[in-house]
Formats: structure tokens, sequence, C-alpha cells
């Protein structure tokens, strides 16, 4: 039986409940009978802001309350940043709907400073993204980096305050949150590369639930499902998380999906780089993942033979 209403699991972040609210809306245009409402929860990954993520478990923690909603039945759906979800789903999950991607580009902010290029020597730019790290130092050196942790807000709030000559964002979320002003420049591939899925959301739900998981399956963008897919297969298959910098950005292109994927070191700046074109997603994913290992990558990400 088809059911008459959805609660959607979401963080209670400015960013995330945008996230939440634009998927209820969907979910109402596409199914005018359906009544949808939001449950906000507060994640560890929202409630520990003052070590980096890659130390205290990864991007995960912001996904385990919202799971934990959907197994005990207080929930139907949670709705995520695709970037933060973990390449590998907890067992009894699913992602029956993935949204078309905004813009993946990286956003420079700054108060004094056009763009990277006109930052003095020794300016603090503001980031706790490894993989930022990696290629921020890759292409300014000579750059002092700082860990930047919260919502959006509250990272804007630090950069007003002074703490930082710069920071780095997302695009996508500052877009969404009527805050686009803010983007002094965008750092965009293929010269920066993205997160794995940056820019689309996710809609996450528990399997053996056809009549749900058909609900969901109205809002799924199939082109961004491929793009998004070749590069969570190649994250998948370096094992990478928010502990290791891992960029990827795929497009599709006239002879098929073209994969361009990163492993970088946060503390060197060195940066090995693959690409290669394909048609299934999965398959090129495992093929620039087993390029950068041909190069290295297995060293910088800590893998063992």
């Amino acid at each position: 039986m088809t059911p008459a209403s959805l609660r959607i699991a979401t963080r209670k972040s400015a960013l995330a409940l945008w996230q939440a609210e634009h998927v209820a809306a969907r979910l109402r245009a596409a199914h005018p009978h359906l009544a949808v409402e939001l449950v906000p929860l507060s994640t560890r990954g929202d409630e520990i802001l003052d070590r980096p993520l890659a130390s205290v478990g990864g991007k995960g923690l912001f996904l385990k309350e919202l799971e934990v909603a959907m197994a005990q039945g207080r929930a139907e759906l949670a709705v995520h940043s695709l970037k933060d979800v973990p390449a590998e789903l907890e067992p009894g999950f699913v992602l029956p709907a993935i949204l078309p991607r905004a813009d993946a580009a990286d956003a420079f902010v700054s108060h004094r400073y056009a763009d990277l290029a006109e930052l003095p020597p020794g300016a603090r730019v503001g980031t706790s993204s490894l993989r930022r790290q990696a290629q921020l130092r890759a292409l300014r050196p000579d750059l002092t980096l700082l860990d930047l942790r919260g919502n959006v807000g509250t990272r804007l709030a630090k950069l007003d305050a002074g703490h930082y000559d710069a920071i780095v964002l997302a695009c996508a979320g500052l877009e969404r949150l009527g805050l686009a002003a803010r983007i002094r420049s965008r750092l965009a591939a293929p010269d920066w590369l993205p997160a794995p899925g940056q820019a689309a959301i996710a809609i996450e739900a528990r399997a053996g639930q056809p009549q749900i998981l058909a609900l969901l399956a109205a809002l799924d963008d199939a082109e961004t499902r491929a793009t998004v897919g070749a590069e969570r297969a190649m994250n998948q298959a370096l094992g990478g998380s928010c502990t290791v910098p891992v960029a990827a950005w795929c497009v599709r292109t006239e002879r098929g999906l073209h994969l361009t994927g990163m492993v970088g070191d946060a503390h060197s700046g060195r940066l090995l780089r693959a690409e290669a074109g394909g048609s299934d997603a999965a398959a090129l994913g495992r093929d620039v993942a087993a390029r950068l290992l041909a190069q290295g990558a297995g060293e910088l990400l800590g893998l063992r033979d």
C-alpha cells in the first residue's frame, strides 16, 4: 500500500534544512496527495567541532543518527549532501534518488583578495578538508593553512571576525543559502577537482520498501547518478573517505563518460592525477582508481598489500 505521508530525517544546519525542504517540495510536486514533514536531528559530526573530521571518524558521523531514526521507524528517508555519504552504505540502506547536480566547484571567499593568486605569502586560509588542503599546498605552498569547522554561517562568521584571510567553501552550499555574493572566485575543474559527489543531493532510505522506494525514485536524475556513480566507484576502489585527500570529477562527452581522479598529500602538496573514458560508470571508476594506484596512490592512502 502506498504511504500517505513521509518523514525526512535531516541535520539541523541551515544548509541541511534547505536541502531537506527542497526534497520535500519536489516530493509534494511529484506526488500531490503525499504529506511530507521534516524530522530535524543533531549528529555527532555537527557536535564535534574542535577536531578535524578525519581524526574523529570521517563524514559518516553526519549519517549515523539519521540512519538510526530510519531503522527505528521515526523517519522513512534521510537527505544528505552526497559528498558526505560513504562510498559503501551501511547494510540495509540504499540511495533510491540522486537529484540533479548543482555547481560542483569550490568557492574562494575573502574580503580583501579576489582569488587564490592574489593572496600574499603567509596568508591564512581556512579549510579542514584534506582534499582542499592538498590542492592548496600544490598551488600555493607559501600559504598558512588553518582548520575550519562548523556550518556555513559559522565559517563565514570566523572569516568576518578576521581569523582568516580567506576560506574555501562549496559554491553549491553558498548558492543554496542565498550567499552567492560571497563567492569571489571559483576553484573549478580541470585545474581544481571537487570531492566525489560534491553538489549532488542524495536521498537515503531502508531497502525492502518497494512502495516508498518507488515514490522516491521519481526524483532520481539518471545523468547525475551516472557521473557521480563513476566518482564514487573510484573512491570506493581507493578505500577513500574524508581521512584522505581524494577528488574526482566526471562529465559526459560525445564519446561517453570522462572521469578525472586525484589523490593528494595534504602535508606536502604532492598530487597524483589520472583520467579515462568509458560507458560503464562503475568500471570507469575502478579503471581510474587502478591508474592512480599504479602511480603510487596506495602510499599516500596508507594502503597495505
